[in-house]
């Protein structure tokens, strides 16, 4: 049986929590077990917003803090269950490649044709047979598509260099951030999720300008800030439904800047996000073996169940 040793500590205060997408909640003389002897307000409004599982979290704010020394209210959490792969379900979280498609301003559409059609193929094969073999020229950066180090630094890991264990039957994590009112998705709104060895895919659900012109226009992004939580958290990939992970009203890619010397892979251009729960899901997302390339599209997918 446990001891009632003074060893457990709880910290007992009250808090004020603004929502981005309007409202808030308080409370008053509220209590949390916490590890060691004492923990700093910012640490303790992560704890407190993940503890709730609350979304959509502007400002924080901790008063009247005290720490007391209390046994722990809590039992260990029980060891997950795993599930059948024969009970899964697949969502596929792509866009289709298409001829003639814009994925991003400025670069090359994709021309898609026959190599060998079926008719010349008649000429190569046994009476009755007919093959095609197709060709197409694409823009690494078309369609849903991952990014890897090389994209942005010279002598960071190309596509055939990063290993599988980024990019394929990772543990996911959804970030809905779709109610939020400011286009940049800043730290605070990522604190609650538990994000190390994940892949974290950002909701905004700007997926639904796909191929019109309002897709190339004032979309979601996340900041600096919010890049340098992913890699102090330890996220192992992260996607996003718009058009850039950075925003693009400069020349600057902080968010690229920070994921990929972290050696974080990031997938644009997702879709369907709305169709996958806050967790509970596996995400793979894996581009052809090449060597001396920084991008390429990708048929991502998730597994639930």
């Amino acid at each position: 049986m446990r001891s009632t040793d003074t060893n457990d500590h709880r910290v007992q205060f009250d808090f004020e929590i603004d929502f981005a997408n309007g409202g808030g909640i308080q409370g008053q003389g509220f209590r949390l077990d916490i590890e060691g002897s004492d923990i700093t307000d910012e640490e303790l409004a992560d704890h407190i917003v993940r503890d709730l599982r609350l979304l959509m979290v502007g400002e924080v704010r901790i008063l009247n803090k005290a720490i007391v020394r209390e046994r722990h209210k809590r039992a260990p959490a029980a060891a997950p269950v795993e599930d059948s792969p024969a009970d899964r379900t697949l969502v596929d979280l792509s866009h289709a490649v298409e001829d003639g498609m814009t994925t991003y301003p400025g670069l090359p559409e994709p021309v898609i044709s026959d190599f060998m059609s079926r008719e010349a193929s008649r000429d190569h094969y046994a009476p009755g047979t007919e093959i095609q073999i197709g060709s197409i020229r694409l823009c690494a950066n078309t369609g849903t598509y991952v990014d890897s180090p090389f994209h942005r630094y010279a002598d960071g890991i190309d596509l055939a260099g990063l290993p599988l264990e980024r990019l394929a039957d990772l543990d996911g994590v959804l970030v809905d951030v779709t109610g939020n009112r400011e286009r940049a998705i800043d730290s605070h709104l990522l604190r609650p999720y538990d994000v190390e060895g994940r892949a974290v895919l950002i909701h905004t659900g700007w997926d639904r300008h796909w191929r019109t012109d309002a897709y190339f226009d004032g979309h979601p992004y996340l900041t600096a800030d919010a890049a340098r939580l992913l890699v102090e958290a330890r996220a192992a990939l992260v996607g996003i439904d718009s058009l850039n992970i950075d925003g693009t009203s400069t020349g600057e890619r902080p968010v690229h800047t920070t994921l990929l010397a972290a050696a974080i892979p990031i997938c644009e251009h997702l879709s369907n996000l709305g169709d996958l729960p806050a967790q509970g899901f596996r995400f793979s997302a894996v581009p052809v073996k090449v060597r001396g390339m920084g991008s390429f599209p990708v048929r991502a997918y998730a597994s639930l169940g």
